[in-house]
C-alpha cells in the first residue's frame, strides 16, 4: 500500500511541483552553474542507485557526509534550500522509479560504513531509502551511526500508513532540521 502513496505522491509532485522545480533550477544554475547534484547511495538490499537533489554547496566540495562537510561550503540558496528541505524535491523522481520512498531511512553514502554496517545488523537495509522519516524529524542525523540505525529500525518496525503520512506532514510543516554541516572554526 505504501508503495502506491509513493507513486501516486512523487507523480503529483512531479506534475504540479514542476513549475517550482523549473524556477528552483534556474536560480540554482545562477547559483552554483549546475542546479542539480548526482551521488550513488546505498540502496535497500545494498544496491547502489543514483539519488538526485538540488545542488545547495559549491561544485568543488567532497563528496562526504554532510556532517563532514564544512558550512563555509554552503551557499547562500543552498542554505535556503536545506531550511526549506526543497533541496529534496528532486528526489521524487528516485521514489517514482522506485528506488526510494517518501518515507524511509536517509539513503547514505558507500564509505559511511560504520552507519551500513549498524542498518545491516538491524535489517533497516532490506527497506527502501527514504526523503524523509522518524530520525529526520527528530534531528537525528549520519554523525550518529549507531543512534541512526536504532532509530531507523524503530521506525520500520512501527511504519503504518498513519505513521507514513505523519512523517511527511511534520516534515513539510518544518519539523527537523535536515543533516549538520560543521560549523567553521
Amino acid at each position: 500500500m505504501i508503495r502506491v502513496f509513493d507513486i501516486v505522491f512523487s507523480l503529483l509532485g512531479l506534475v504540479f511541483g514542476f513549475p517550482v522545480l523549473l524556477l528552483l533550477m534556474i536560480i540554482g544554475f545562477f547559483d552554483t552553474g549546475s542546479p542539480l547534484f548526482w551521488q550513488e547511495r546505498v540502496g535497500r538490499h545494498k544496491k547502489p542507485f543514483t539519488l538526485v537533489k538540488f545542488r545547495t554547496m559549491r561544485r568543488d566540495t567532497a563528496s562526504v557526509a554532510s556532517h563532514l562537510a564544512s558550512a563555509d561550503a554552503i551557499t547562500p540558496f543552498g542554505s535556503f534550500l536545506r531550511r526549506t528541505k526543497l533541496d529534496e524535491l528532486p528526489q521524487l523522481w528516485n521514489v517514482l522509479k522506485g528506488e526510494m520512498s517518501l518515507v524511509g531511512p536517509r539513503p547514505s553514502l558507500f564509505n559511511q560504513k560504520e552507519l551500513i554496517d549498524e542498518r545491516d545488523q538491524r535489517g533497516v537495509l532490506a527497506a527502501r531509502p527514504g526523503i524523509t522519516g522518524l530520525a529526520q524529524v527528530n534531528d537525528i542525523d549520519m554523525s550518529e551511526p549507531k543512534r541512526l540505525a536504532e532509530t531507523d529500525q524503530q521506525m520500520l518496525q512501527g511504519l503504518t500508513v498513519g505513521a507514513y503520512f505523519r512523517y511527511i506532514l511534520m516534515t513539510v510543516a518544518g519539523k527537523g532540521a535536515g543533516d549538520r554541516v560543521a560549523r567553521p572554526k
